[in-house]
């Protein structure tokens, strides 16, 4: 390891990111419109403050905090990738674990953008930061242990670390096209398997704290939660690695789509049954505690904003559980993206519109009370999505071209000018030393 070919590393991903097919530079450009478009948005939000979006006194969380709490479990659901390639000594799930981290530093990235979002204006970050800084003005109120707000800073601004020391000291080995050093490398793989519950665990905890929530505030929150990231990030998993197999010649074997597939239907169908287990403690009482989730199963009041998101993930992931239980459906390479599609948009909805805002509703005090996105919350979440494409569109063609030998280092020093005479040319015709063709 040196610092010229740590420099010839980075111009080389950065070369590689930017070089493909017109394919590739509409994918771009299509991510590209959708960003430009939260640029306005996040202008819009910051000089007109937190007025532009629909969240209320009763609805203080709305889309921004539904996509983080989902995102937060993409970001978990890299350890599926992650643990069977060095616990399990999974070959095949090997060959493409780092496609699974650069998942994980998307999927972050997108979970912090989303908090930024959410706060309104990107400078009120400095209350998060610890008072023990060198920097006096950097002192914000970091209430830790207390805050489990806290807790979820750390592990999420954590996870990111170790999966970007992950991702790149892998790559950067590669390109190298040496091994990694198993006694730097392993045990931040180790750690960073067990960090990716830790991240999940604590945004659940962080939610199912507040006893004011009733729709929240049980036990089984955590576990639900693990198990439907662990069913949404593989089938995302599936969809990118599907589409890289197709445009791509990087190589991925169908025992990799076979394992996260049945990943998802066993973790899926462990989700379906909190769901129904849920639904029949609250519904089976029906006391007040139980408002907010007929709320958002049946409506009350004449409110019933939330009833077709919930219908909708019901019918998407028990659609999408029946057809992966089918050994022939869910191996079918053709149908199994379209499937994980279905799984990918229900757990979105169940997990984000369908638990985030009925929390809120009714009020602690009783008050009922709609929250529907606003035009700049939707183009805001858009926005932000379409950065964590971008993410990993690039990062994961740096990775291809430098698994596949596209991308080598070439160290200058190991070029060797030799001054070689040519032999004698017997014949008619222009010398092949003269024509260009010499030394091909």
């Amino acid at each position: 390891m040196s610092i010229r070919s740590i420099i010839y590393f980075g111009i080389d991903l950065f070369i590689c990111s930017w070089r493909g097919s017109l394919f590739y530079y509409g994918w771009l450009a299509f991510l590209g419109f959708f960003i430009m478009l939260a640029v306005w948005g996040n202008f819009e939000q910051l000089t007109k403050g937190m007025i532009v979006t629909n969240l209320n006194d009763q609805v203080t969380w709305g889309m921004y905090l539904s996509n983080f709490v989902f995102l937060v479990g993409v970001a978990a659901a890299a350890v599926t990738i992650v643990f069977p390639a060095y616990f399990l000594k999974n070959k095949h799930m090997k060959h493409v674990v780092v496609l699974g981290e650069i998942v994980a530093i998307a999927a972050v990235i997108m979970c912090l953008l989303f908090v930024v979002n959410h706060m309104g204006r990107p400078d009120r970050a400095w209350h998060m930061t610890p008072s023990w800084l060198p920097v006096p003005i950097f002192h914000g109120i970091y209430n830790w242990p207390n805050s489990m707000l806290t807790w979820d800073v750390i592990v999420l601004n954590g996870y990111l670390a170790l999966n970007v020391f992950c991702a790149f000291y892998y790559m950067y080995m590669k390109y190298l096209g040496r091994e990694v050093n198993k006694l730097i490398y392993l045990p931040v793989v180790y750690l960073a398997c067990v960090w990716a519950l830790s991240i999940h665990t604590v945004t659940a905890f962080l939610i199912n704290t507040m006893p004011a929530r009733p729709m929240w505030h049980h036990s089984i929150l955590p576990i639900k939660f693990i198990t439907t990231a662990f069913a949404a990030g593989p089938s995302l998993i599936i969809i990118a690695f599907s589409i890289i197999k197709k445009v791509t010649k990087f190589e991925i074997g169908k025992e990799v789509f076979d394992f996260l597939s049945k990943v998802v239907l066993w973790c899926l169908g462990i989700a379906l049954f909190l769901i129904l287990s849920e639904l029949v403690t609250e519904f089976y009482a029906n006391t007040e505690h139980s408002f907010s989730l007929r709320y958002l199963v049946t409506g009350m009041y004449g409110l019933w904003g939330l009833v077709p998101w919930f219908w909708t993930a019901m019918v998407l992931m028990i659609g999408g559980f029946v057809l992966l239980l089918i050994p022939k459906i869910r191996k079918n390479l053709m149908l199994l993206p379209f499937i994980c599609g279905m799984v990918f948009v229900g757990i979105w909805i169940d997990k984000g519109m369908g638990f985030v805002i009925p929390g809120f509703i009714p009020s602690p005090i009783g008050e009922f009370s709609e929250y529907t996105p606003s035009l700049i919350e939707i183009v805001n979440s858009l926005g932000n999505w379409a950065v964590g494409f971008m993410v990993f569109t690039m990062l994961a063609k740096c990775a291809i071209a430098i698994s596949t030998g596209e991308v080598r280092y070439r160290d200058p020093k190991s070029i060797v000018t030799q001054s070689v005479d040519p032999p004698s040319f017997k014949g008619g015709g222009t010398p092949p030393w003269q024509s260009g063709r010499w030394g091909a």
